[in-house]
């Protein structure tokens, strides 16, 4: 009972093909494809004020050099945000309850931004290893602890969006089976379960979105540290 658990989060096969590149790619065809015409319908209308909005306040915190990653990080935030809520459906696989697919995503966004630190403005990047009036027998450990929270960077964005869908999801499904087990026991029982398996499908809706818009919000932090 305990492994069947855990099942959803391997990736689906079939006839021996992995789907999981079929479930990255999915959230693209809803996605708006383009058009001469400026406003089509009401839902891409929708769709693009989400996306202006989305855009402005991931740029807000940066300054012009800082616009010219506008478009990947506006791209990261939508692919993870459709991903998330559409790993919500029954019977679908979410993507992004894998660290190895999290830190595939947060390493190298990670690495661009510490490069084009110390590639326009080394001696400020670097300083940041070093506070300002740090006493001169702390020098050593303060590096080596600065140096350390800047490596694990990546590693914390990927753990905090793995852990946080898997531990909803598992909350869910955990409910969810309690819901169907008591039905014909205790159907009181079961329809209060129902109910806080209804609320908690809202809060991992929230998650879902508040956990892309973070990991996104995160990488233009250490973005803005860097420009």
């Amino acid at each position: 009972m305990n492994l069947s658990f855990f099942d959803q989060f391997s990736s689906p096969s079939l006839l021996g093909i992995p789907l999981i590149l079929v479930a990255m790619t999915f959230p693209a065809l809803l996605l708006p494809s383009p058009d001469n015409r400026w406003i089509t319908n009401r839902l891409s209308t929708l769709q693009l004020w989400a996306i202006n909005l989305i855009t402005k306040q991931l740029m807000s915190p940066l300054n012009k050099n800082g616009h010219k990653w506008a478009l990947i990080l506006t791209s990261l935030i939508i692919f993870l945000l459709l991903t998330n809520l559409l790993g919500l459906l029954p019977y679908t696989f979410t993507p992004t309850t894998q660290l190895s697919m999290n830190l595939a995503l947060a390493f190298p966004l990670w690495l661009a931004t510490l490069i084009v630190g110390l590639r326009n403005q080394p001696s400020v990047s670097l300083g940041h290893l070093l506070p300002e009036g740090t006493p001169t027998l702390l020098i050593p450990a303060l590096v080596l602890i600065e140096t350390t929270s800047l490596l694990i960077r990546p590693l914390a964005l990927g753990v905090r969006l793995t852990a946080n869908l898997t531990a909803g999801h598992l909350l869910i499904q955990l409910i969810s089976t309690a819901t169907v087990a008591l039905f014909t026991t205790m159907p009181l029982v079961s329809l209060l379960t129902f109910l806080v398996l209804f609320l908690l499908t809202i809060l991992e809706i929230a998650v879902a979105m508040i956990q892309a818009y973070v990991f996104v919000l995160l990488l233009t932090l250490y973005l803005q540290e860097n420009i």
